[in-house]
């Protein structure tokens, strides 16, 4: 199972406690692209976790390699 640090995840509502704006992505390596809905899982964990902080602006969308998300801070 793959996991987000709590470090990073700290750093990620700081962020969105600012203001900013964030872009989450996971990158598969080589043959691991046929493990892509772990990919999705894992983001939607993501802004499961951050959601008093910030909503989804765009749910995850793989682009060749890579699985991208974004993330806007709410309004306060």
């Amino acid at each position: 199972m793959i996991t987000i640090t709590s470090l990073k995840e700290n750093t990620l509502k700081k962020f969105l406690k600012e203001g900013a704006k964030l872009k989450a992505y996971v990158f598969f390596k080589g043959r691991s692209i046929i493990y892509k809905d772990q990919g999705e899982i894992l983001l939607l964990r993501l802004a499961r976790d951050l959601e008093e902080l910030g909503k989804v602006e765009q749910m995850p969308k793989l682009e060749g390699k890579r699985m991208n998300m974004f993330l806007a801070p709410k309004k306060k």
